[in-house]
């Protein structure tokens, strides 16, 4: 396996979706997606729910823009993408944003990064969305950048996300308890996941299966 290298930006192409790094342009649009009450019910709860498209834009820009594009290999920085439909179909019209998704904590020395701060509009649960953008960004990891590990995970309380990263193939790790400080001073306990290397072709196999 070559050297892994950081994540280019460009843009990641497939079927349904297409994905493009996260931009100022694209945080007006991220207030349907964000304000929904729907998504925090499922256990969606590391920061409150947004009051206005100002309030949305503001949290969007801290909790998906912060440190866009100055990943540096240590660890820092990140590279975040909005998820949009390819085309016109009964998913939705074609450019509508349906959705987030970031690498992050970039280890070139241990080869390693952290695939999360995914978001969905609740339209797009159970559709092909998650798993073609997840198809997109492994694929990108792995065979592109040459990463020999990459980390999902999320909440403890949000058993929905919980299962849809098992369905995609990914091994459950463990638990680490109060991980993290949620928005509110609760602290969460974060449910860790993974795919390695030589996972790798069985996942992406799994995936496209289930693209059809």
């Amino acid at each position: 396996m070559p050297d892994a290298m950081l994540p280019t930006g460009e843009a990641l192409i497939g079927r349904f979706v297409q994905l493009d790094l996260l931009s100022e342009a694209d945080l007006d649009e991220m207030y349907p997606l964000l304000s929904d009450p729907e998504i925090y019910a499922s256990g969606y709860v590391m920061h409150r729910r947004p009051t206005s498209a100002a309030d949305a834009r503001q949290l969007a820009r801290e909790r998906f823009l912060a440190m866009q594009g100055q990943s540096d290999g240590r660890g820092g920085g990140r590279t975040a993408y909005a998820v949009r439909l390819l085309a016109d179909s009964d998913l939705g019209a074609a450019g509508t944003l349906v959705g987030t998704s970031s690498l992050s904590e970039a280890s070139l020395h241990n080869e390693s990064i952290h695939l999360g701060s995914t978001l969905y509009g609740r339209r797009w649960w159970g559709t092909p969305v998650n798993p073609q953008t997840k198809l997109l960004l492994l694929s990108h990891c792995f065979e592109d950048c040459g990463f020999g590990r990459v980390k999902i995970q999320t909440d403890l309380a949000n058993t929905r996300s919980q299962a849809a990263i098992a369905r995609l193939g990914a091994t459950r790790e463990g638990v680490l308890r109060r991980d993290m400080k949620r928005e509110d001073g609760t602290f969460r306990d974060t449910v860790v996941f993974s795919v390695l290397i030589d996972e790798w072709p069985e996942v992406k196999a799994g995936l496209e299966a289930r693209l059809g």
